[in-house]
């Protein structure tokens, strides 16, 4: 294999979207010496893979074009709770307590709650040691300080109480770690462990000025990250006799205990945002930094009750990780205001810095409210979000191989971690990662240097319509979440991207109204409207998922842990919740494989008057024996007809691909059982076209691979053709025939 070339510049900007007004920030970052030059570009193709049409752009001209420094911006992951230090006062006696549940005890000495300040040994902290155990540190920042454990290492994944109490006249101390066991087996392995120690001369904590800190301390950056869970969390200005402490673990703040208690945080309340609130008379509330993951079962939870929203004593806990990350905070370079003449469309910021050249993609939407095309293209930005820095295909595995890079930008993910996960990938504890933001650099969103896939493959759309002359505008999964049907209404067909795989209820919801007023949509792709999502009210450029149930998962939700913590909706597949992708697109996920793709055949629809449109000119040959993707225009992840699922029932089949290979195998949400390989009839990719109320329709293709083949041979060839055909009749006024009339076909 040859040697990739090195990344040397990257960025991202905020926001994704504009309109003409609107101004957007790039943010960049050098990892040589030297300045870059900066341009922006209109992107009419992004698809470098062998066979696909490579990077196309034209410039424009914009005040921010020119040479910038090259500078050097950290990222800084790890995510921790805060309360600020004004509220705190002085403490020199203290004890600490809370329950967790650490998932890497033993990797490295880890912050469970505290005031401390590393670097210069000063204030005071419960912490995992290096070996797992329960420890206290104290310092007074002038050379004095300790470090005590228990030595007992905390066992993964299972709660314990532990706390650490202090008297600062005296030098006493006590740390107590008790596990909470949960099964016969459970007991008889699980031991506690307590020290008393007396230090002489007693110790002074220092750093009065630092904020309390969750899950990790004060460095720079922050340091000490906690993995793992924190629920109940105390802090008394007293040391605490055993039986004290064990009073204190109660939800409420016991009446004797009042006067003692600093702070007494109750993690269940505002689960669905950043806050930390305080029970306590001194109302410490805090806040969250880089989004751990909340609505998460507590040591409490009984398995009785599966929504937070019912017990949400039982969802108590938060999930810490050392690699927790939402915005890079990466400082802005330049910026531009779209100007009111630019046409909608997909742009980027080119960025060359020596041999490098990085391009930072952004849209441009049309004015809110108004069409300036009868045609939107819907581009996936929730996808690209969900699939954000996936290393999938870095890790070796039977589905794709060894897991050396093959892309400049897979090289760059595979050296840099701090740029943050996917959906697709564990956190460093093996947890799965539940949200997923663009307020980093994203690298396999960026055109050129990666596989087709994503927005590199969903260019080959903008790129056909620039070839035939088609006006279209440019909209974003983010924009239809926030503004709902309103942002489809205008335009007569909408067209989707390859994969729009990730849909929020309010999505879906403005889809499926867009159809019932008479819109027509062109599914152009596979594996579409699978999981549910939320977004964030507050928090932009975020997303969430919980992977319940079943469906083909990267990671599995917890038991209890099915529901979204930012709108306390329940999670997973639209199929599982009543709402399966073919009653909205005629099709749903049917295989996947990523080795050779297949080509379609007529089918028997494809001669019905109603939609003889699609197939016209299209022979008996083969329809789309090439592409970019696998080699032809069905691979990757494919969808089927099936009016078991929802398909309505007088779809018509156009055209049918299912001559795959071994490796194309049927979505395991189709089996109530594991099942030896067979000849399977529902491996397919299935064409289909469908009519709705009001004089809709839509037109589904069944795969992701399809609109890699529409450039094969300059755009002469009936892929496109097809494609071309049906937009030219989704764009016609003339209504299609009430489908109330139809007799059925399945």
């Amino acid at each position: 294999m040859p040697e990739l070339r090195k990344r040397t510049i990257t960025g991202y900007c905020d926001p994704l979207a504009v309109r003409p007004g609107d101004t957007v920030r790039f943010m960049t970052c050098c990892y040589e010496a030297g300045d870059y030059q900066a341009r922006l570009v209109r992107l009419l193709g992004g698809d470098d893979a062998p066979g696909g049409i490579g990077v196309r752009e034209e410039p424009i001209d914009a005040p921010c074009n020119g040479d910038y420094p090259g500078t050097y911006q950290p990222i800084h992951r790890g995510s921790h709770g805060t309360v600020p230090a004004a509220a705190l006062g002085e403490l020199t006696s203290f004890t600490l307590q809370a329950m967790i549940q650490p998932t890497l005890p033993g990797a490295a000495r880890q912050a469970v709650m505290g005031r401390w300040r590393e670097a210069e040994d000063a204030g005071f902290a419960l912490i995992l040691e290096a070996d797992g155990s329960l420890g206290l540190l104290l310092g007074d920042g002038q050379g004095q300080g300790a470090a005590v454990s228990t030595g007992v290492p905390l066992r993964r994944g299972q709660w314990t109480f532990v706390a650490a109490g202090y008297d600062g006249a005296s030098g006493a101390l006590r740390l107590v770690q008790r596990p909470l066991t949960v099964a016969a087996g459970d007991r008889a392995i699980s031991r506690g462990a307590e020290r008393l120690e007396t230090l002489a001369p007693a110790i002074t904590p220092g750093a009065v000025d630092a904020p309390f800190l969750f899950a990790a301390w004060h460095d720079d950056p922050m340091g000490g990250h906690f993995n793992g869970r924190i629920d109940r969390p105390r802090l008394a200005s007293r040391m605490l006799t055993n039986e004290e402490m064990a009073a204190l673990e109660a939800a409420a703040i016991p009446g004797h205990l009042a006067d003692a208690v600093v702070g007494a945080w109750d993690f269940s309340q505002h689960i669905s945002d950043q806050r930390i609130a305080d029970l306590s008379a001194n109302q410490l509330h805090g806040r969250l930094v880089n989004l751990p993951t909340r609505a998460v079962t507590g040591h409490n939870w009984t398995g009785e009750e599966h929504c937070w929203r019912h017990a949400p004593d039982q969802y108590g806990a938060i999930h810490f990780h050392q690699d927790d990350l939402y915005d890079a905070g990466w400082r802005p370079a330049f910026s531009y205001t779209v100007p009111d003449d630019l046409p909608s469309g997909v742009y980027a910021a080119s960025l060359r810095h020596g041999d490098d050249v990085d391009r930072i993609p952004f849209f441009v939407l049309p004015p809110k409210g108004r069409a300036s095309a009868g045609a939107a293209l819907l581009l996936p930005t929730a996808t690209y979000m969900s699939y954000a820095n996936t290393r999938q295909r870095l890790r070796p595995s039977l589905l794709f191989g060894d897991g050396a890079p093959e892309w400049v930008n897979d090289g760059f993910l595979a050296s840099h971690p701090e740029v943050g996960h996917s959906h697709y990938d564990p956190h460093d504890d093996r947890s799965g990662v539940h949200y997923s933001s663009r307020l980093r650099p994203v690298l396999n969103m960026k055109p050129g240097d990666n596989r087709p896939w994503g927005l590199p493959v969903d260019l080959n759309i903008v790129a056909w319509l620039d070839q035939i002359d088609q006006p279209v505008d440019i909209i974003t999964d983010e924009d239809l979440h926030a503004e709902g049907e309103a942002l489809l209404r205008p335009y007569r067909c909408v067209l989707t991207g390859s994969h729009p795989e990730y849909y929020s209820t309010a999505m879906l919801d403005a889809v499926d109204g867009y159809l019932s007023g008479g819109g027509r949509l062109m599914y152009l792709g596979g594996n579409g409207f699978y999981w549910r999502i939320a977004f964030h009210d507050d928090l932009p450029g975020v997303i969430e998922v919980r992977r319940a149930e079943d469906g083909t998962r990267a990671w599995m939700a917890e038991p209890g842990e099915y529901y979204h913590s930012f709108n306390g909706e329940y999670g997973g597949l639209w199929r599982r919740i009543g709402r399966p992708p073919n009653r909205l697109v005629g099709v749903g996920f049917a295989a996947q494989g990523f080795e050779d793709g297949s080509h379609y055949r007529r089918h028997a629809g494809a001669d019905d008057p109603r939609a003889a449109f699609a197939l016209a000119g299209i022979g008996e040959e083969p329809i789309g024996d090439f592409g970019s993707v696998g080699g032809a225009a069905a691979g990757e992840e494919i969808d089927r007809w099936d009016s078991r699922v929802g398909t309505p029932p007088h779809t018509l089949v156009l055209a049918r691909a299912d001559e795959f290979g071994p490796d194309m195998l049927r979505t395991k949400e189709d089996f109530l059982s594991t099942m030896p390989w067979f000849d399977d009839p529902n491996v397919r990719a299935d064409m289909v076209f469908f009519e709705c109320p009001n004089g809709g329709a839509v037109f589904s293709t069944g795969s992701i691979a399809w609109v890699s083949s529409l450039a094969h041979q300059g755009y002469d060839n009936n892929v496109a053709r097809i494609t071309s055909n049906v937009l030219r009749r989704f764009l016609d006024p003339e209504p299609f025939p009430d489908p109330a009339g139809l007799p059925p076909t399945g």
